[in-house]
């Protein structure tokens, strides 16, 4: 074989888009250009069309091969349900979806989960929701939005959309207009402490030094709605959230305004059931959601959080056991460890 054929510079370039099957005289075994398995002699290689003229010749296929071809084959079943879910209103059943991705419902269930992160059902959740802020966004009537998303009445959606927006869909339709955050900001041993407090309850606890710079923060966090100053008695809710920032051992028992993605949700939950005075890396708590490849999406959920120590997301280190990516600084993320290890 010619060292110059570019058959041969696709296979020490591991060219996965490459169509052709390379066999191995040595070994009796064919590949696909792009397999990881150790490279051959050239002297040793010939060259097929096709994997049927590799076996018609005698060879037999690589496992790795083997492999990889299952695996491209899942992902792209997966990516094709995944692109269902985003187009279809209404969610397909489970039976359904992997029917046509050729697969067991459990196999197909479980498949989903690895390469996306979440099961089927919560990513449909994930793809109304989007639908359903976007037909918003754009003006359209609700009745509109509410068919958009995939809502079968009124009342399911009515039930469901102030989970999903934060506030009522005709609020939400005129850019969240009406909507008021009370506010308010004391003092701590970590600096300053910021509260915000929708309707629905306690929506923001931001930590730093500067006061103007945690009120940016808070407008960033919620744009479209009205900030005012605390009313009487919102003394008391800070006095709270200080106290939690002092032990954040005792937890807050008050309610929690928490808006974010479903999958963000489920991150918060799971960071809200870890033990005071422990850790984990993000990497133990994606495997713990059953989700080991989404270690990215927990970072990401992690740093989406916007209340610090009701969520506790100080709680979350890296894999060697370092302390880092905490939004308010690193060392009150080793403060607040060291109190909640305290007797």
């Amino acid at each position: 074989m010619n060292p110059q054929d570019p058959r041969w510079q696709s296979v020490l370039a591991r060219d996965s888009g490459a169509t052709f099957i390379y066999a191995v005289l040595t070994t009796g075994i064919y590949c696909r250009p792009g397999c990881p398995s150790r490279l051959p002699r050239p002297e040793n290689i010939r060259f097929f069309a096709s994997p049927d003229d590799a076996e018609t010749a005698g060879y037999r296929p690589c496992r790795r091969c083997i492999v990889q071809d299952k695996r491209g084959q899942q992902l792209e079943r997966i990516t094709a349900a995944c692109r269902r879910l985003e187009l279809e209103p209404q969610v397909p059943d489970l039976h359904e979806l992997a029917r046509d991705a050729g697969l067991s419902p459990w196999h197909f269930h479980r498949l989903f989960k690895t390469h996306t992160g979440l099961t089927p059902r919560t990513y449909a959740a994930e793809q109304r929701a989007r639908r359903l802020r976007a037909t918003l966004e754009g003006g359209r009537p609700v009745t509109e939005a509410l068919h958009a998303a995939g809502f079968g009445s009124s009342g399911r959606f009515y039930a469901a959309a102030d989970d999903l927006l934060g506030m009522t869909p005709g609020r939400y339709r005129k850019g969240g207009a009406r909507e008021t955050i009370h506010y308010a900001l004391g003092d701590s041993s970590l600096g300053k402490v910021l509260v915000g407090r929708s309707s629905r309850g306690i929506c923001a606890i931001l930590l730093g030094d500067d006061s103007e710079a945690l009120l940016a923060e808070l407008r960033g966090r919620f744009p479209k709605a009205e900030l005012q100053p605390g009313e009487e008695g919102f003394e008391t809710l800070i006095g709270q959230v200080i106290q939690l920032v002092e032990n954040p051992r005792q937890g807050l028992a008050l309610p929690l305004d928490i808006r974010g993605t479903v999958f963000q949700a489920r991150v918060w939950q799971a960071l809200r059931a870890i033990p005071p005075g422990t850790t984990l890396s993000y990497a133990q708590l994606a495997a713990q959601l059953d989700q080991p490849t989404a270690v990215r999406a927990v970072a990401g959920a992690c740093a989406a959080n916007s209340l610090a120590v009701a969520i506790p997301c100080h709680r979350i280190v890296r894999s060697d056991g370092e302390l880092s990516g905490y939004r308010w600084g690193v060392a009150r993320k080793r403060e607040l460890l060291k109190r909640e290890r305290q007797d």
